[in-house]
This record gives C-alpha cells, structure tokens and sequence, in this order.
C-alpha cells in the first residue's frame, strides 16, 4: 500500500496535467508553467515547515497567520522605520521562529493538545497583525532589491528565483528528515511517542525544534509573499494553513504520524498549485475551488486512515 501510495501520486501528477492541457491547451504553455511555480512557492516553503508536525501526529494552525503577522512587520520594519530590507528579513524570521517556540512551549511543557496551542496562537497573532497595522495595508516602494524574493527570476532563464527558494527549502527538509538524527527522532515520535521517550529520546526538547522549524518556514514563505505582492495584507495568510495540511497529506505524510517524505510533499505542493491553476484557467469559481480543495483533503485522509487500519489487521 505504500508503494502503491508513494508511486500514485505521481500518476496523479501527470493525469492532472494531461486533463488541465487539453481542456485548456494554455495550461502548458511556458509562460503558466512559470506562474504556476511562482504561485506554489511559498505553498512549498511552508509545507516544508508543516510536514514536521504532521510527522509527529501533530499539527500546526498557526502558519496561515505567521504569513500575514510577518508580512506586517517586515514591511513595517522597512516602510515605516527605513530598516534595511536584510535586516528586517532577519527579524521577520525570528519573529516566526519565536512563534514557533511558543507554539512548542505550550504543546510541549504546558501540555495543550497542538490543535489547541496553535489555534490559540493563531487567534493571538491574527489580532497582533491588526494592531500593528491598524488594519491596514503596508505598501513598500516598488523596483527595490527586496523584489529578489518574489519577482526576480535566475539571471538569464524565465525561472523564478521564489522557485529556487523552494527546491532549497525541500533540500533542506529532505536532507533534516534523512540526514540527521533529529530527522530520525521525529519519525520515531510520530510512530510511538511513548517508546521514543523510553529509548531516550528528549520529546519535549524535539517538539520544540518541530515548531521551531514549522513557524521559521512559516515566515519565510511570508517573505515571498511580502515579496510578490508588494503590500502587507492583514487577509494575506488567512486559511492558508489548511491548503499546506492538505499538500503535506496529499504527499503520503501520515495524519497519524510516523510516516511520510519530503519528495511527496513535493508532489502534493505540485497537484495542489496545478489543481488550483487549472481551475482558474477553467473560469472555475472560488468557492468550488474550495469544495474541490477539501474533497481532496478529504479523500487524502480517508486513504491514509483506510491504510493505517489495514496495516494493523
């Protein structure tokens, strides 16, 4: 079932791109190809983050508003207190990876339920976004050497340096779960969180790297965002996080944690931003986008939760 799982969504992939092609045959040109990885970008980054959480049978509600939160602030610290673009960078990073922490606090040593924590500090930072933006957009001036994350592509090619941003970010991800020990200690979390803890395993210390990871991704993928755009949105990242869940189980990472890898989440990301694309395309309405989003979550769950259930038979 595996197997099957892992090869499928592959197949998918390209079932998907051969529907979208000849319904509409701009689906294919170069040109949508490079807006559909420029739309999936900072789906990618911030999957990457959600995958670790998942992973663990976690999960992390709170990415949708770090996105906004350091959208507002970013641009805050460079429109607003003339902070140098890499400077203000660096501290939006750190914002998102204190949010993680406090995400990792609460889940870890408090003991909340993730579900919880991170809606919590979902709730908590929604509102910290307004605050700091009095509910108003922040515009950056446009033609500035911030547009590197968003708008620039690799010099001499049509590929979007935001792209780029991504493989590494997978890089990154694949090389943590399949190169490091820690990368090994979550998986084992993930498949038994009592038997981790017995064989040694500091738990509470590895859930406050996870959330750490996830808010650090969180922000960057607001960066690109920022980035692309051009303005703060206080709406930027809103429900956002749902869109990540449902590319990380789409790419065979287990609700019920323990299993997964980062090259199906690659694949999940890939459907996901071609899914969306060719709807758009296809002049298919935004709430039908969001019918058809969460049957694929839907579906996605049932057929990792039918899988878990047979493989304990």
């Amino acid at each position: 079932m595996k197997t099957l799982r892992k090869n499928a969504i592959w197949l998918v992939l390209i079932a998907e791109v051969i529907i979208f092609s000849i319904a509409n045959p701009a689906f294919i040109k170069p040109t949508n190809i490079v807006a559909i990885l420029r739309q999936v970008a900072f789906y990618g980054i911030a999957s990457v983050g959600m995958t670790f959480p998942i992973l663990i049978a976690g999960i992390d509600l709170s990415a949708g508003t770090v996105i906004t939160l350091i959208g507002i602030v970013t641009a805050g610290l460079m429109a607003n207190m003339h902070v140098p673009f890499v400077l203000a960078v660096i501290i939006g990073l750190i914002v998102s990876t204190g949010v993680g922490l406090l995400n990792g606090f609460m889940v870890s040593t408090v003991g909340i339920p993730a579900i919880i924590a991170t809606f919590s500090s979902q709730t908590i930072f929604e509102g910290c976004a307004y605050l700091l933006s009095n509910g108003l957009p922040i515009p950056l001036a446009r033609g500035t050497a911030f547009d590197f994350f968003g708008k620039w592509n690799f010099p001499g090619t049509i590929i979007p340096i935001s792209a780029i941003i991504m493989a590494i970010c997978f890089l990154v991800g694949g090389f943590i779960l399949n190169r490091t020990y820690f990368g090994r200690y979550f998986y084992a979390i993930g498949g038994n969180e009592e038997a981790a803890e017995l064989s040694g395993i500091r738990v509470n210390r590895m859930k406050y790297l996870i959330y750490a990871l996830s808010g650090f991704f969180a922000g960057l993928a607001g960066i690109v965002v920022l980035s692309r755009t051009g303005s703060a949105q206080n709406t930027a990242g809103k429900g956002l996080e749902f869109d990540f869940i449902t590319c990380v189980v789409l790419g065979g990472v287990s609700v019920n944690g323990g299993s997964g890898s980062m090259i199906g989440v690659v694949a999940g990301v890939l459907i996901i931003g071609s899914l969306t694309n060719g709807m758009i395309l296809m002049n298919v309405s935004n709430y039908m986008q969001m019918v058809v989003k969460g049957i694929v979550l839907a579906v996605a769950v049932g057929f990792d939760c039918i899988s878990k259930k047979r493989q304990a038979v």
